[in-house]
C-alpha cells in the first residue's frame, strides 16, 4: 500500500507516518531503492493501532518504543486505558477544582466593600473530639477533608450517636495548614485517631449555607467583620457541620466558629 492509503487505513496524517518511520517506530514494508517511495502492508495495522493508543494513553514516544518490544496484548492495553482513565478523570476533577477556586475568589474580590454583618458573638463550651490530624496544603484541603472524616466515621460506625456531631479545626501555620477532623464524641479514641480537647471559648459564629467550594467566601467575610470589630483571633477556627449528608452540597449547613478575644 502507498503512504497515502496506509495513512487513509489506520487514520492517522502522512506526515506522522513520517515521523514514526524516522523515530523507528514503524518502518515501511518496503521503500523503493530508486524513488524513495515508502509502502506499507496492511499487516503493519496492529503495530499503528497499539502505536497511536499508547501514545493517546500519555506515553512517551521512548516508552511506547519499549511497550512495542514486548509485544503488548489488547488485555494489557485495555487495563492500561483503565488506569489512564482514572488518571484524566483525577486531573479533570482537580481542574474543576482550581476553577471554582478561582471563581470564589473573584467573588470575594466583588464583595470586598459588601461585607455582610450577620454574625453572634457567643460562648461556646469545653468539647471532646475524636479525631484525624494533618497539616495540608490550604489550596487541596478539599481532597484530604472527606477521606478524613471517613477514616474517622470507620471506627466509629459500631458506637451508636457517635457521628452525631461533625466538626473540624482549622489553623494556618508557617507549614500549611494544620487541620483536626473528627466527631464530637466522649469515649475512646479508635486506631489511626486521637481525642482533642477543646477549650470552652467565646466565638463569633455565623453560618455558611451550600457547597464547601464557596466556604472560603464565607469565612473571609466573617474575619473582615472581626477585624473592623477590633476584635482578636484566639485560636484554630471550627466548622460543626450541622447538615452535611449526601453528595449534593447545595443544602448542607454550615456553622463557621471563630475563637475571639476582646
Amino acid at each position: 500500500m502507498y503512504i497515502s492509503d496506509f495513512a487513509r487505513l489506520g487514520q492517522v496524517s502522512v506526515r506522522m507516518l513520517r515521523h514514526y518511520d524516522e523515530l523507528g517506530l514503524l518502518r515501511p514494508d518496503h521503500v523503493d531503492p530508486w524513488t524513495g517511495y515508502r509502502s506499507y502492508s496492511p499487516e503493519q495495522l496492529h503495530v499503528l493501532n497499539r502505536l497511536v493508543a499508547l501514545k493517546d494513553l500519555g506515553f512517551t514516544l521512548d516508552q511506547v518504543r519499549r511497550i512495542l518490544l514486548e509485544q503488548v496484548g489488547p488485555e494489557e492495553l485495555r487495563g492500561m486505558l483503565r488506569l489512564r482513565r482514572i488518571e484524566l478523570e483525577d486531573e479533570a476533577r482537580a481542574v474543576g477544582t482550581r476553577l471554582m477556586a478561582v471563581e470564589s475568589r473573584l467573588r470575594m474580590i466583588e464583595m470586598e466593600h459588601h461585607m455582610s454583618a450577620d454574625y453572634v458573638i457567643k460562648s461556646l463550651p469545653a468539647a471532646r473530639l475524636v479525631a484525624r490530624t494533618a497539616t495540608l496544603d490550604p489550596e487541596r484541603l478539599g481532597e484530604h477533608i472527606g477521606p478524613m472524616f471517613a477514616a474517622v466515621a470507620e471506627g466509629l460506625a459500631h458506637v451508636p450517636g457517635a457521628l452525631a456531631t461533625p466538626i473540624a479545626t482549622y489553623s494556618i501555620t508557617e507549614a500549611g495548614m494544620d487541620v483536626a477532623v473528627g466527631y464530637g464524641y466522649a469515649g475512646d479514641a479508635p486506631f489511626g485517631a486521637q481525642v482533642i480537647d477543646l477549650p470552652a471559648v467565646e466565638a463569633v459564629c455565623g453560618v455558611h449555607l451550600g457547597s464547601m467550594t464557596t466556604i472560603g467566601e464565607s469565612w473571609q467575610a466573617m474575619h473582615r467583620w472581626i477585624v473592623d470589630n477590633g476584635l482578636t483571633f484566639a485560636g484554630p477556627c471550627r466548622e460543626v457541620y450541622l447538615r452535611a449528608e449526601g453528595e449534593d452540597q447545595s443544602d448542607w449547613v454550615t456553622e463557621l466558629q471563630q475563637p475571639i478575644r476582646r
